[in-house]
């Protein structure tokens, strides 16, 4: 009989989940979440956006394709940890390079596997997300890495789980955003459309591409008149992990850039449109974390499934002046998922169009946003570029 070694997952409210590591040996703390993806595992744990956060795959086997390097969504992972009923140390696919536990050690993700994921998701769902520790016996006792924690060991990680800083109100774009711009390359001269990045996937600025804009990507500090400085001709704003709301110098930018440039902005650029309008948002309960979200469109009629991947959301009647309006709404749930705005060439959706499980339901986004970059007249002194410019004195 092979031996395991053990591992536990500690939660702030006291609760104790007794399993066997996985990936790196160590300790690892943050915000527990759960996504009900079948496959995607990869692009999961390189997402900026899971930054500060434990994810916990609802389905049952994962690893049994390795990974490819193909499949990064950034340069490295950024969750701080990863659950599963059952991990798979082999794995049997052409394009893979490595198996996911190597993976794991290679970047240092700390995981737990042999969990009753069952019982932590309905948990979650019940109560909320929940901040908690992952903890390996190898690491805390390598001596005697197959023996059980003891109570009193588990009821400290416990206690460190509560300690520690919640997301709500943390910056946690500053860690992930890039510190230089850089271009994209692309094989053909396009539209230039400035991608502000607060924690932006790599696919996202690929189908960017592919509709013929020449992306280039700056920090998320960048102040208008450095965006402007570039000359270009439209402007995103990205996806991008934690709470929207303490990113003031963001808000500040997007609502002195709104109407000077078509503006499209995903998850947490969204988010940041709400709050510069002068609206709110919340955290919700458990968040939206798959690929398997309803979301109708509320011009077309349509239905769409989508790729989510947030735990906040923007309340569309906080906004005033009904500066924006809804588009999209999931179905699940009610929540606002796309708004435009009512006078400027502005809309955003909370979802995520680059990413395929319709699998091409929201591709239509990136050509709308090509499509408002080409009607817009930002050489002309539109009465409605003017407005806009009277703010920034340009």
């Amino acid at each position: 009989m092979i031996r395991k070694e053990r591992a536990i997952l500690a939660l702030e409210d006291g609760t104790v989940y007794r399993g066997y590591a996985f990936g790196h040996r160590g300790e690892t703390v943050g915000e527990v979440v759960f996504n009900t993806s079948m496959t995607g595992y990869q692009e999961i744990m390189t997402d900026p956006s899971y930054n500060g956060q434990i994810v916990t795959i609802t389905y049952p086997h994962v690893g049994n394709y390795g990974v490819a390097i193909y499949d990064m969504e950034s340069n490295k992972p950024y969750v701080r940890g990863f659950i599963s009923r059952e991990f798979s140390g082999d794995y049997s696919n052409h394009r893979a390079q490595q198996s996911l536990e190597a993976f794991m050690q290679q970047y240092g993700v700390v995981s737990i596997q042999g969990i009753d994921t069952r019982a932590l998701v309905r948990r979650l769902r019940t109560g909320g997300v929940v901040k908690g520790v992952i903890a390996h016996r190898s690491y805390t006792h390598p001596t005697d890495p197959y023996g059980e924690f003891t109570p009193e060991e588990e009821q400290v990680y416990v206690v460190r789980a509560r300690d520690h800083q919640d997301i709500d109100g943390h910056d946690m774009t500053r860690e992930v955003t890039t510190p230089l711009p850089y271009a994209f390359p692309t094989l053909r001269h396009g539209k230039r459309v400035v991608l502000m990045d607060f924690g932006i996937k790599h696919t996202i600025i690929e189908r960017l591409a592919e509709v013929g804009i020449e992306p280039i990507v700056v920090p998320a500090h960048t102040t208008p008149a450095q965006i402007m400085a570039l000359q270009p001709h439209g402007l995103f704003l990205s996806n991008g992990p934690g709470d929207p709301a303490p990113l003031e110098y963001a808000h500040k930018t997007a609502w002195e850039m709104m109407g000077l440039l078509p503006t499209f902005g995903i998850c947490l650029g969204h988010q940041i449109l709400g709050l510069a309008a002068g609206g709110k948002t919340f955290k919700m309960k458990f968040g939206h974390r798959g690929g398997n979200q309803p979301v109708k469109n509320l011009l077309t009629g349509n239905v769409e499934i989508t790729s989510q991947n947030h735990g906040y959301a923007v309340d569309i009647d906080s906004i005033p002046n009904d500066a924006f309006v809804a588009t999209h709404v999931n179905l699940n749930d009610g929540t606002l998922e796309g708004m435009a705005h009512s006078r400027y060439p502005v809309f955003s959706v909370q979802y995520h169009p680059e990413a395929s499980p319709g699998p091409h339901d929201s591709r239509y986004l990136f050509d709308r946003f090509i499509e408002e970059i080409d009607a817009f007249d930002g050489g002309n002194g539109s009465p409605v570029q003017k407005a806009a410019a009277g703010r920034l004195g340009i």
